[in-house]
């Protein structure tokens, strides 16, 4: 068994997945930050950045948003702005309410803190100074005709407390809302990119790499969210701090700033070591879920062979890098969190010393402005952390962006608008078709009569999915042309015509439900009726009726409560719930027992008629019940009568 990992378009086939993962991440992140015109640009939903003159701005396509961003040449961006301009232009209203009340919040606490100094300097005894800040808390109190006595001052610091606290819960509220909102919406796009993408890209994904962008990466990304809007708040109590600490003492606030730009930098060694650690644990999440997937669906032959230990050797490596990561996460904030508190307590009790031993300032000054600027350089390094948190987060938002906008660039075209109707016939006329070089059609023309049971036969590889595949329209041909009753496939709604189709492939897809929700596939527009109605046109409404719970029964994980034979009919009632023109079976009979198959194929001849019945098959059985047999061989398709030899 090849364990398989999928690649970004365009990345060479000999690079690790790590490396590939990390380019088309980069390309992506940076794409979004640095395109031409920045001041006319405009952000779309989630996150595609098109820039556009002002006076020519038009409504985009999506895929051509896309194709946009792959396209651009690729530059180290300001992650956190573009998370931030991403995010606030996708919840504009949501992010002006929360900008509001921050700003609010902020205001608040520095009313409390324009109390202090005339507190302090009563509690101390001391005269009152001459700093722009005290000289405004008394011209204040003064137009409202209050004393500045302790206890107007602790009132004014309790309401200010009191409104800044209320203002912050909102906001905090509404934040881990809109998050919510965040993971949801990117999960929902990549859904929809996935699933209206064309057959063959889809085919070509990992489903253990998208399974995990549905979860892992849309969380992470809501908390890199979470984190720049946690890091706005900050900026905004810093700046607070910051205008009255320069009130007080713009030299010292000066002073205080430069210490403060020269432990951040120092510090943002450790920043990198974290967002690094963050792009890996996105790429090795991305590969180990992948390749989990694979081996959880072959755990039967691994056991049944002895061979447990591929298991563990397949997955061994990437959970050690991924421990690796980790590790280097927990080490880039660890050290961080332990190494911030010395330096800026050195900061602060320096300029402690300076003030008091130096400048000989009065007790109550100094001590407003320690308490003021210890805050200050808290808010300081409080940025930082979050800033730290975000970058091991920002990762898994464009990692996530990344696979929806390769799904875009992938999105299948359905242009036709024809209503599909089947009363006479399917054609194929001179259709050829190859996967690369290796042709599988060439030039073939057959006719399907509607109404008529129809096998088609021939060795593995000849071409007969391929050929199912064609009518459905998952697949084009590369020439000729294929027509219901005389209109041109192209021209046909496709997602119409497939409304019109019942298909049951080989592979067993029950799910693990009840048999009513394995018929219906929660289609609202299908009742118990319908679904009862398709059980006994597929022969399985005896057994199902003398089930435990009837059509409410669970059938087990990829109905392992089922017999074979049963589990093929229930899918035949999937493929008949909704009242299809057209049948299609993928050797939906090959593992079947040969009593089991003669029930089926009876079956099928029975819903000849008023449906069209076409079946891939190997199987005599199926041919002899069939109207007509067309074999498949050397890129060709022929009649063969109604009889088979056996293969």
């Amino acid at each position: 068994m090849e364990l398989r990992t999928s690649s970004p378009a365009g990345a060479p086939a000999n690079q690790s997945p790590r490396r590939r993962v990390q380019a088309g991440y980069e390309r992506i992140r940076a794409a979004l930050n640095n395109a031409p015109g920045r001041a006319s640009s405009r952000w779309t939903s989630m996150g595609l950045l098109v820039a556009q003159p002002a006076s020519t701005a038009t409504k985009t396509n999506p895929r051509d948003h896309a194709a946009a961003i792959l396209a651009r040449p690729a530059r180290e961006p300001a992650v956190a702005m573009a998370l931030l301009a991403s995010f606030i232009t996708r919840y504009p209203l949501q992010s002006a309410f929360l900008v509001s009340a921050l700003l609010l919040a902020g205001l608040a606490d520095g009313l409390s803190l324009t109390a202090l100094l005339p507190l302090l300097q009563l509690a101390f005894d001391t005269p009152g100074d001459d700093s722009e800040l005290a000289q405004f808390v008394r011209d204040t109190m003064a137009q409202f005709e209050l004393s500045p006595s302790i206890g107007t001052l602790l009132i004014v610091m309790l309401i200010g407390v009191f409104i800044k606290n209320t203002l912050v819960f909102v906001s905090t509220q509404r934040i881990g809302y809109i998050a919510a909102d965040v993971a949801t919406e990117l999960r929902m796009n990549l859904l929809r990119a996935v699933t209206a993408t064309r057959w063959q890209y889809y085919v070509s994904q990992s489903t253990g790499e998208l399974a995990n962008s549905m979860a892992t990466e849309a969380l992470r990304a809501s908390n890199a969210y979470v984190y720049a809007v946690r890091l706005f708040a900050v900026l905004v109590e810093t700046l607070v701090y910051a205008v009255v600490a320069v009130l007080v003492s713009w030299q010292a606030t000066l002073i205080c700033f430069a210490a403060s730009l020269v432990i951040v930098s120092v510090s943002q060694i450790l920043v990198r070591i974290s967002h690094r650690a963050g792009i890996q644990q996105t790429e090795w999440y991305r590969t180990l879920l992948g390749r989990l997937t694979d081996v959880l669906q072959s755990v039967k032959p691994f056991k049944a062979m002895g061979r447990d230990h591929i298991a563990e050797d397949a997955l061994e490596d990437d959970t050690h890098q991924l421990r690796r990561a980790l590790k280097q996460e927990v080490l880039g904030n660890s050290a961080l969190e332990a190494g911030q508190e010395p330096m800026y307590t050195s900061v602060v009790a320096a300029g402690m010393f300076v003030a008091l031993v130096l400048f000989d300032l009065d007790l109550a000054t100094v001590t407003f402005m320690v308490l003021i600027l210890a805050r200050l350089l808290k808010r300081i390094g409080k940025v930082q952390k979050i800033y730290q948190r975000m970058m091991v987060c920002e990762s898994a938002y464009f990692a996530i962006e990344a696979s929806t906008n390769r799904a875009l660039l992938q999105a299948e075209v359905t242009d036709g608008c024809a209503p599909p109707v089947l009363e006479r016939s399917i054609e194929f006329q001179g259709v050829s078709f190859a996967y690369g070089e290796n042709v599988i059609l060439d030039r073939v023309d057959f006719a399907i009569e509607a109404g008529t049971f129809t096998t088609m036969v021939g060795d593995s590889g000849a071409g007969k999915t391929t050929v199912a595949d064609l009518i459905i329209g998952l697949i084009r041909p590369d020439t000729g042309r294929i027509s219901i009753d005389g209109v041109d496939l192209e021209t046909i709604d496709l997602r119409a015509w497939r409304r019109q189709i019942g298909y049951v492939p080989q592979e067993n897809l029950l799910l693990h439900r009840s048999v009513l929700a394995n018929v219906t596939l929660g289609d609202e527009c299908l009742s118990d009726a319908d679904a009862e109605q398709a059980l006994r046109d597929s022969g399985a409404w005896t057994f199902v009726r003398q089930m435990p719970d009837g059509i409410h029964t669970i059938v087990g994980e990829r109905g392992t409560r089922l017999s074979g034979g049963q589990r093929q009919r229930v899918m035949i009632a999937r493929a008949l719930a909704h009242h299809p023109r057209l049948l299609i079976l993928d050797e939906a009979t090959s593992a079947l027992d040969q009593r089991t198959e003669q029930d089926i194929c009876a079956t099928l001849r029975s819903l000849a008629g008023p449906l069209t019945v076409v079946a891939v098959t190997h199987q005599r059985a199926l041919a002899d019940a069939a109207d007509q047999v067309l074999r498949l061989t050397n890129c060709k398709v022929r009649p063969a009568g109604l009889r088979l030899q056996a293969t």
